[in-house]
């Protein structure tokens, strides 16, 4: 069993920056798949970004170009850093490295 803890959430404005932090309890070097996914009020989980394979990031079209995924595998920690923010990024947003998830951090963007 793996355990994935998310931390960084808050409250931002528009055009601001925060940057997500999903701490494992094993190494993350396990897993072919990480990645980080989001979730509005009344909307389904979205995928947002991830990294295969240890090499390969992959981005929606939605945050592609104003987020940012990375790892550090001496940490057991990966990250989403998140710059421009809009007010239509708010919702808790999850980190997945093959099939566990973390327990969600809330962003909300708003002025």
């Amino acid at each position: 069993q793996v355990q994935l803890v998310e931390s960084g959430g808050g409250l931002v404005q528009p055009g601001g920056s925060l940057r997500l932090s999903c701490a494992a309890s094993g190494s993350l070097l396990q897993f072919n798949y990480i990645g980080w996914y989001r979730q509005a009020p009344g909307m389904e989980r979205e995928w947002v970004a991830s990294i295969i394979s240890g090499a390969t990031t992959k981005y929606a079209d939605s945050p592609k170009g104003r987020f940012t995924i990375s790892r550090d595998n001496a940490k057991n920690t990966m990250y989403l850093q998140m710059n421009s923010l809009k007010p239509e990024d708010t919702a808790v947003y999850y980190c997945r490295a093959a099939n566990y998830w973390g327990q969600g951090t809330q962003v909300t963007v708003s002025s």
